[in-house]
């Protein structure tokens, strides 16, 4: 474990999480100008099973911010350009008048295909990465596209994977581990999982629900109101809480929510977003992106409507969002992605800190779709920081 003195408030406070079995376990882990001052670990992995240092997670959307990273490194090297049609690189989805649509509206949820529920017959279809990409090739985009984002929780994975796929020839997982994990020697960057790490796997549990509902259930509820149709349409297909403890999941692509990492791969990948590119040691020896694409890939893109799945305003920068944390100065230029369930990792240039929190235990006794667990260890992480530039 790494404990810098600075942090051990909130090392404290992350053991406190997981002090009884029931509530699981997870993984912290801070870098601070390149460098890990945090990398701590608690709690079960699974009944009986302790949480150890080389544990994983399903980390859901987490791993939104990490595909849209690996497309970010091909940009720079001009393989494609954001303001580019994206069917110039992928011709088959210039159809229902998807001409348009650009790189940056995908990275930004303004491609109006946010739709899941509906676009395979069974829950078994989500695993299939082809019929999937075909599906959102010819599919129509929604109008409100054009008024302002729309998250698309499960579909956005798919579109970057493809795009990534188009552009270099390669399969999305074989880019990702040269463009990320090689660069930055370290594995746990999967969407795939290879069969012999999954014994490492941490358990997800509980299943996927609605408060006094079952999934399925309340997906066709949700899908029926005029007001909140959307959030079924986009994060609620059928069956997902059962996909979700299916090993199944391991053998598929779908970057919008299957991502298996650890803390310490995602507080590694940000730590180096967050130093100019660069890890402290060197690693990788060129930054992982320049400064001038973390600028640009940091702007927030549309904030003037509500976000038409979400229901609230967004903070969309190119393939993440502005992460809520909790503190009485939130971080203006922090950017990163959460998870359904409670994990997720950010990066905070203007600090020089990268945060990054996984668990096997989604959200809370009362709801599974998330909880305030990352935010509230992020807000302590960033009192430290703070605390120690006075």
């Amino acid at each position: 474990m790494v404990i810098d003195p600075r942090f051990v408030p909130v090392v404290h406070r992350f053991f406190r999480m997981f002090a009884r079995p029931t509530r699981g376990g997870g993984a912290f882990a801070v870098y601070l100008h390149g460098r890990p001052v945090v990398d701590v670990w608690a709690g079960e992995a699974a009944p009986g099973r302790q949480w150890r240092h080389d544990t994983v997670a399903l980390s859901f959307s987490t791993g939104k911010g990490v595909a849209a990273t690996v497309l970010h490194r091909l940009a720079e090297r001009g393989l494609l350009e954001y303001d580019a049609p994206v069917a110039e690189y992928w011709p088959e989805f210039a159809v229902n008048g998807k001409e348009t649509i650009t790189v940056r509206d995908m990275l930004s949820h303004r491609a109006g295909l946010h739709r899941v529920r509906g676009l395979t017959a069974t829950p078994d279809g989500l695993l299939d990465y082809d019929a999937m990409v075909a599906a959102l090739a010819e599919g129509v985009a929604d109008p409100r596209r054009t008024q302002g984002s729309g998250y698309h929780a499960v579909t956005f994975g798919w579109l970057v994977a493809e795009l990534v796929q188009r552009v270099t020839g390669d399969e999305f997982t074989d880019v990702l581990r040269r463009e990320i994990a090689e660069p930055l020697r370290t594995p746990e960057f999967w969407y795939r999982v290879p069969e012999s790490e999954r014994p490492r796997i941490a358990r997800t549990f509980p299943r996927l629900r609605v408060p006094g509902l079952r999934w399925d259930a309340a997906s066709a509820l949700i899908a029926r109101s005029r007001v909140v149709a959307a959030v079924a349409e986009a994060g609620m297909p059928a069956g997902l809480d059962a996909l979700v403890v299916d090993p199944r999941l391991h053998d598929a692509v779908i970057p919008g929510f299957n991502g298996v990492f650890s803390a310490r791969a995602l507080a590694r990948m940000y730590g180096a977003l967050a130093s100019d590119g660069r890890t402290a040691d060197g690693t990788p020896a060129a930054p992982l992106l320049r400064p001038e694409t973390i600028a640009v890939i940091n702007r927030v893109q549309h904030t003037e409507r509500r976000d038409y799945v979400l229901g609230v305003r967004v903070p969309f920068t190119l393939g993440y969002h502005r992460p809520p944390v909790l503190s009485r100065r939130p971080p203006r230029k922090a950017f990163g992605h959460y998870g359904v369930g409670g994990s997720g990792a950010f990066s905070d240039p203007e600090l020089g800190m990268s945060v990054a929190f996984v668990t096997n235990r989604l959200g809370n006794s009362f709801n599974t779709i998330g909880d305030g667990r990352l935010a509230r260890l992020a807000g302590l992480a960033q009192a430290a920081v703070l605390r120690d530039r006075v």
